[in-house]
């Protein structure tokens, strides 16, 4: 390991080994560990030697290669390893630990696996992030990415048109970074003081009796089993996704009630609809789909491809577990994405600045048009009370949720039957 006084010119005239690779040392002082190896087909590397701070041992680091990093520069970059090291600091051993470090691809699939698997809105979280994040961040370092990353990112999904999935898309960086930081997997937040740069606006879209209609008709061009949950987001005022997860087993027939388990609703509270007339006759509709297209699963699965058997075995599993809208995709048990079907609703009815939400929202502002008190329609909609009257009023509401949902159901068919809406006495009859 010969030592030299580097210079400019030494480095243009620097012997090439005919085999092997040699390592020349700098002796100027300006320049603390720093060397360069020579390999035999020409080609240059500069690299620092140090000890670390009460440690015997000598480390190595490569910095660059030559010419792309000069003398100076390789000097600069050594002392600052030196210096390093003199703290305490193994520079060689923090390379290792960069390169062991999670990209964001990791650190978001792990996100998924780890936490949002119980979510509800884990499948608009994947859709987000293979969408989005995935595109941009995939094999960078989690832990490189910057608070300008971010705004970039923001800004690219601003310019295409589409400012309040920009705000979705903050959220779900800072919950997937706040993860990583509690699982001690990055150590910062890049989104901290990151304003969302989408407006947002209360929706208080509410439906006309003829854009009902429209809606309600051009259900026939759907799905089945996907028209039949949205005639139930109507009938029944509930949200989308405690709908598509309905199961035979939460359903008291008899009785006409309907219980949504607390896994499954928005405040993770149990919450029990009453069945109006209207909605029976739905959910009997869909026994009698899902019986045929149980039929249909054994018959196309009899002396079939593997494939096509396994896919009719899956079928009958989820329906044998209950699930009244079984995912046709197979990657969850129940329906869960209707982005689809939505567009092609709005399309097929011609209502414009539609949204699937806009149902619960009409029916809800149909009721208290109606005359029933807001108190009722929130035990309809199963939103959580401010203040303390929650702890101290245990009443269920019963009685009061199955006249409403009956009087609703009533006005629904005389708006479909383009029919005027007559006032529904108010009494408290149930099968409570």
């Amino acid at each position: 390991m010969p030592s030299v006084k580097m210079n400019a010119l030494w480095l243009q005239s620097v012997p090439v080994p005919e085999s092997g690779q040699v390592d020349y040392f700098d002796t100027d002082p300006n320049g603390p560990g720093l060397g360069l190896r020579v390999g035999k087909t020409g080609r240059t590397t500069w690299f620092v030697m140090f000890r670390v701070k009460n440690d015997r041992t000598r480390f190595r680091k490569t910095l660059s290669k030559y010419p792309g990093m000069s003398l100076s520069e390789a000097r600069i970059e050594a002392r600052a390893v030196v210096a390093a090291a003199d703290r305490g600091i193994n520079p060689a051993k923090e390379k290792q630990i960069e390169r062991k470090a999670p990209t964001f691809g990791e650190l978001a699939s792990e996100y998924l696996v780890k936490h949002a698997v119980q979510k509800k809105s884990r499948s608009e979280d994947e859709r987000i992030i293979k969408k989005d994040l995935l595109p941009k961040w995939k094999r960078i370092k989690a832990q490189e990415i910057k608070r300008r990353d971010v705004i970039r990112l923001l800004d690219s999904i601003v310019d295409r048109g589409a400012p309040i999935q920009a705000n979705r898309t903050l959220a779900l960086v800072r919950k997937i970074f706040n993860w990583g930081v509690s699982r001690d997997i990055v150590e910062a937040n890049p989104c901290i003081q990151v304003k969302a740069p989408g407006k947002e606006k209360q929706r208080d879209r509410v439906l006309s009796n003829d854009e009902i209609r429209a809606i309600w008709e051009a259900f026939t061009g759907l799905d089945p089993l996907v028209a039949a949950t949205f005639k139930l987001r109507l009938i029944t005022a509930q949200r989308g996704g405690e709908v598509q997860s309905m199961s035979w087993q939460d359903l008291d027939l008899g009785q006409g009630w309907w219980t949504i388990p607390s896994e499954f609703t928005k405040n993770e509270l149990s919450h029990r609809v009453p069945l109006s007339e209207m909605a029976m006759k739905v959910i009997m509709e869909i026994k009698a789909l899902a019986n045929e297209r149980i039929e249909k699963a054994v018959q196309g699965g009899r002396g079939g491809r593997a494939k096509k058997v396994a896919n009719a075995q899956k079928t009958l599993k989820k329906m044998e577990e209950g699930w009244l809208f079984p995912s046709p995709t197979f990657k969850c048990s129940y329906i869960n994405n209707v982005q689809k079907a939505a567009a092609n609703l709005k399309d097929l009815s011609g209502v414009s600045d539609f949204i699937l939400h806009d149902m619960r929202r009409t029916a809800a502002s149909l009721m208290t048009g109606m005359g029933i008190s807001r108190l009722v329609v929130g035990k309809i909609l199963n939103h959580v009370e401010p203040g303390v009257t929650k702890v101290y009023d245990r009443h269920s509401y019963d009685l009061e949720k199955r006249d409403a949902l009956d009087k609703w159901a009533v006005k629904l068919e005389q708006i479909l039957a383009g029919e005027k809406a007559e006032v529904v006495p108010f009494s408290l009859k149930s099968k409570a």
